[in-house]
């Protein structure tokens, strides 16, 4: 899970590129006055001329020339995440719930005593291994913290 960037209009409480409709399969784009027009290779949309007597234009773009939308190669999975995003239940929740320990987990094996670890070996099998070897150190630590013990020769959890 990842938090998608929040898109910014180009105008001021205007529409952002979520507001345009694409249609992948006839390679076109929409905005919300209703203009369509294709989208180029380079996965561009110009509206140009159609933006000089729309209503709408103030809420579009400031540009003589009228808006232009760059949409990424990954849009609609972009467009997907943003909506998830924006739902009341889902996602957000589950982000906030799981962000504090991941980022306490990556914390524990990034810093030793407050200071940041520097990688020690040359390559990256000798790393690999380091960091194999620091993260089992940190959850034996935490399992310990949380009731492990040993008892008659093997681990239990003490409740």
């Amino acid at each position: 899970m990842i938090k998608p960037k929040p898109l910014r209009p180009p105008v001021e409480g205007g529409f952002t590129v979520d507001d345009f409709a694409v249609d992948e399969e006839q390679g076109t784009v929409t905005c919300p006055a209703g203009h369509t027009v294709p989208l180029s290779r380079t996965r561009i949309a110009t509206f140009g001329a159609l933006c000089r007597d729309c209503p709408l234009r103030a809420q579009r773009t400031t540009c003589k020339t009228g808006r232009k939308l760059v949409l990424h190669e990954r849009d609609e999975l972009l467009r997907a995440a943003r909506s998830d995003w924006a739902a009341p239940t889902g996602f957000r929740g589950d982000y906030m719930k799981h962000r504090p320990n991941v980022e306490r987990a990556v914390a524990q094996v990034a810093t030793w005593r407050g200071r940041r670890l520097k990688l020690r070996y040359r390559g990256a099998a000798k790393n690999n291994a380091w960091l194999k070897r620091r993260t089992a150190a940190l959850n034996l630590r935490n399992l310990t913290g949380r009731g492990l013990a040993r008892q008659g020769g093997a681990w239990v959890l003490v409740t």
